[in-house]
This record gives structure tokens, C-alpha cells and sequence, in this order.
């Protein structure tokens, strides 16, 4: 099958994907996330899922800083370990330094299988070494998935800085963003969370174009969600 029809194939599903989602996504506020990774990116983002209804808890290595946020973020703002919050999530987001990726697998490996894993990190060589170096070459959305096997990976925010991470939901829909997934149903959930943030989600592609998910490719910045189609369009036409 070529990477056009794979595409497209992949968009349909994940369409009727929705439809056929469990009940804990059918009501956006009712959805559980677990934050691996409070850092600038984790934060900002959960903090835009707290404004949006639903429930967080935050962990990194440092579980004082987690429940600082989330005592500044009332009663549906939580504070835990990695593990606590892989177990809380229906849906995870990992915003780690990619070389922590390989440890969290080992550590985290079965409370992740089946879960819908929100992929935010990226490999940067000088910080993170060699396995930063693979997954730029074979691709981050497809190295993730090895080293966190059985999570149904979505990679996505993965190409706008931080610091303006948290400012789509004051004007909905304007801003678009890139997402790969191979699963269906995880990239429907995904969709679902991201659109909650006030982001209109444009799915690219499968796992393998996550390797254009990251800073220093065309899709890196802000950018509307048709333009984001025509830099796609682009992209696989080289």
C-alpha cells in the first residue's frame, strides 16, 4: 500500500475510531490524564486540560514541584510518581528529555501497555546522547514506540515552544496541531484532548512521519491547520 492510501486509510479509521471509543471519552471532563514529566512543556499543557475539565496528575522527579502545581490548580489538579500516573491515566502524556525514554520503558513498561501515550519529547543529541541519534534517524514516533512497547503511541506537540504551549485555548481553532499515530482509536482520543486545548489537530500521518514532528523541520512552529496540510502535502511529495 503506498504512503498515500496508507493515509488516508489511517484518517478513516480513526474517524469511525471515535465513535467507537470507550465511555471515559465520550464526555471530555470526564477523562483521567496522567502528566509524566511537569517540567515547562508537561505543565503547560495540563494546565490547559485542568481549564478544559478534566483530571491531572502531574510526576516528574520531583514530587515536591508536582504538588506545588497541583495545590495551585484546585481539586481536579493531582500530584504523584511516574507510576502513580501512568496508573491514574486513562491517557498519558510524556514530555521527558528523550533519554529518559528507555529508563521509563523499563521502569513503567507494563502500566503503559494499551494506553493511549501522548508522545511530546524530543531527541536532541547533545543532551541526550546516542539514542537521540537513533531516533533522528529512524524516526522519533517509530523509536518511541520501540522503547515503550505495547503503548498506543500519538506523537504530537512536539513543535511549539513551550512558552506558548498553553495560549491556543484562549482562541480555539486557530492553531493547528500536527499529530502522528498508527492507532486509530488512540489518534481519536488524542484528536479529543487536543482540541481541548483550544488546538485543532491535523493527523499526518502514521508513525513514521513523527520523524518531522520536532524543532528544525518545516512543521516546527504555529502554524493554521491548513497550512500545516499544505506543508504535509509537500513533504510527501519528495
Amino acid at each position: 500500500m503506498n504512503a498515500r492510501r496508507r493515509f488516508i486509510k489511517l484518517a478513516t479509521a480513526a474517524i469511525a475510531g471515535a465513535a467507537a471509543l470507550p465511555t471515559f471519552a465520550a464526555t471530555s471532563a470526564s477523562t483521567r490524564i496522567g502528566v509524566i514529566g511537569s517540567g515547562k512543556v508537561g505543565s503547560a499543557i495540563g494546565r490547559s486540560w485542568i481549564k478544559s475539565g478534566h483530571e491531572v496528575m502531574f510526576s516528574s522527579r520531583n514530587l515536591d514541584n508536582d504538588k506545588s502545581i497541583a495545590s495551585e490548580l484546585g481539586a481536579k489538579a493531582k500530584a504523584g510518581t511516574p507510576a502513580e500516573a501512568a496508573a491514574f491515566g486513562e491517557a498519558i502524556l510524556i514530555a521527558v528529555p528523550y533519554g529518559a525514554l528507555p529508563e521509563l520503558g523499563k521502569s513503567l513498561g507494563s502500566a503503559l501497555k494499551g494506553k493511549v501515550v501522548i508522545d511530546a519529547c524530543n531527541p536532541f543529541p547533545a543532551r541526550d546522547g546516542e539514542i537521540a541519534n537513533r531516533a533522528r534517524d529512524k524516526g522519533a514516533g517509530i523509536t518511541s514506540a520501540e522503547l515503550l512497547p505495547g503503548a498506543r503511541i500519538v506523537r504530537a506537540f512536539n513543535a511549539i515552544g513551550a512558552a506558548r504551549m498553553g495560549a491556543a485555548i484562549e482562541a480555539p481553532g486557530k492553531v493547528g496541531m500536527p499529530i502522528a499515530g498508527d492507532d486509530a482509536q488512540a489518534v481519536a482520543l488524542a484528536s479529543r484532548l487536543i482540541r481541548d486545548m483550544g488546538y485543532e489537530p491535523v493527523l499526518v500521518g502514521g508513525l513514521d512521519m513523527g520523524k518531522y514532528l520536532m524543532p528544525g523541520t518545516p512543521l516546527a512552529g504555529e502554524h493554521t491547520p491548513d497550512e500545516i496540510r499544505e506543508i504535509v502535502a509537500k513533504l510527501k511529495s519528495l
